[in-house]
């Protein structure tokens, strides 16, 4: 009987896909199709849930089959996100030209991953305070002690490393090994192999003309088939976000969230907090977030369900040139670093959150001032190198944890509701790899304004393509 069922569903998952491409095909916006994806996926896995209940062998047996579509698209951007940071960085950087400066264009992008990141670990120690989080309200069962000894195991991994040891971390030994991501750190390393690959073709003009040329050409020919890949993949964006979002939905238990009710609605006030943040600062170096706002929601959508800043970076990318008026340098280094550096959600928010949560089960006060700017200071200082898929966060958590000398375990006291919250924790990272791209454009002098406030859409046109 199971298998009919099984069936069924997948059945109407096959005909909720074949509504998306009939929207395709009547030219419906790229944005509108994303919209109705996800809103369809959040209706059929709740659907599932009630017929089926959380956890059933049905649902189990039909996410696995609805991923075909769902991780499968986001293991082909996950594909592209190497060669498209390689081709994009060294074409950018060897196309400089007059005073633009790579430099000058990293600084202004990663002082502002930083700050905005001390300002989500501010408004994070604020919201914990508020809620009166406390860890030792929280009760533990077998999946939760069982993560937390995992955590203490792997908490090994990271309290030894000092800050110079971390700085290291960041450098390619290997980095074709760095381009499989074999590292927390490969992406941030692959960015710094390619920025010395850009640098040594600016060089090679003044001391080789014909080969610097040649290179040139190999690379531009490079980069105009790895976007036109980025064009055919983003095309699958509406149905990989169904098929994401359909499986969040069926497989979300209600009553754990319900159990850690109070930690949820917390975390997500610090999220919307810190994005009006983002918000306000666009606004302020002239920007219009309304305009902002509409244009970077599909790329937000995708963040959210597929909860990984890394294979959001092409649609990252995309959405900064053709829709932000972003230069490919500054789109490029913004979208890599921002996967990598300075993630307000998973690296900001989080971790101090659950410093100021935990702090008081080992006889801490977190309203203290020494306590709260040393927590600041440490989260900002970890912030580098956050791996940009699934875990990123854990992984921060565990470095801000061990250095406050804090114990991890407590931690996996929130195994249960750590995907819902992990959603907006990424959106959140990818919004401010987007407002550090648009603000440091602004300052470079390397924004087009007219594509910012150009109504039409300019992605749309190209994914259609």
């Amino acid at each position: 009987m199971d298998t009919l069922w099984l069936i069924l569903n997948i059945v109407i998952m096959l005909g909720l896909l074949g509504l998306l491409f009939w929207t395709q095909k009547k030219h419906l916006s790229f944005t509108k199709r994303v919209f109705i994806g996800l809103g369809l996926g959040i209706v059929y896995g709740a659907i599932l849930q009630v017929v089926y209940g959380a956890g059933s062998e049905v649902i189990t047996k039909s996410v696995d089959w609805f991923n075909l579509v769902g991780n499968g698209y986001v293991k082909l951007l996950q594909m592209i996100v190497i060669p498209l940071i390689m081709v994009s960085i060294i074409s950018a950087i060897m196309n400089l030209k007059g005073k633009q400066n790579v430099g000058k264009m990293s600084f202004s992008i990663i002082a502002i991953l930083l700050i905005t990141t001390a300002i989500a670990a501010s408004v994070s120690i604020v919201t914990s305070l508020s809620f009166n989080l406390t860890a030792i309200e929280i009760s533990s069962g077998e999946a939760e002690q069982a993560r937390g000894a995992a955590l203490e195991e792997r908490v090994g991994e990271v309290e030894d490393l000092t800050i110079p040891q971390q700085v290291l971390s960041f450098i390619p030994s290997n980095p074709f090994a760095d381009m499989t991501g074999a590292r927390s750190t490969s992406t941030l390393a692959v960015v710094i192999f390619s920025a010395f690959i850009g640098i040594a073709v600016l060089g090679l003009d003044r001391k080789k003309p014909e080969q610097a040329k040649t290179f040139r050409d190999m690379i531009t020919a490079v980069y105009a088939v790895v976007m036109r890949i980025v064009t055919l993949v983003l095309r699958l964006t509406p149905y990989g976000v169904l098929a994401l979002m359909t499986k969040v939905a069926s497989t979300t238990n209600a009553e754990e969230i319900l159990k850690l009710g109070k930690f949820v609605i917390a975390s997500y006030v610090a999220l919307i907090v810190m994005f009006i943040i983002h918000l306000v600062l666009i606004g302020l170096f002239g920007f219009n977030p309304l305009t902002y706002l509409r244009k970077v929601m599909p790329t937000l959508v995708f963040a959210f369900t597929s909860r990984s800043s890394a294979a959001t970076i092409p649609l990252n990318v995309e959405t900064q040139t053709k829709k932000l008026g972003v230069s490919d340098g500054i789109a490029n280094l913004s979208a890599s670093f921002g996967a990598t550096i300075g993630q307000n959600g998973c690296a900001g928010i989080y971790p101090a959150m659950l410093a100021v949560m935990i702090a008081p089960t080992v006889g801490i006060d977190p309203t203290s001032w020494d306590f709260i700017l040393t927590l600041i200071l440490v989260v900002v200082i970890s912030s580098f190198g956050v791996a940009g898929v699934g875990g990123g966060a854990t992984f921060a958590s565990l470095i801000v944890l061990s250095t406050m000398n804090l114990p991890v375990a407590l931690a996996g006291l929130l195994i249960s509701v750590e995907p819902l919250i992990d959603m907006g924790r990424t959106a959140l990272n990818v919004n401010d790899s987007m407002t550090s791209g648009l603000i440091s454009s602004k300052i470079m002098k390397e924004n087009d304004q007219d594509v910012f406030n150009d109504r039409g859409s300019d992605l749309d046109a190209a994914v259609q393509s």
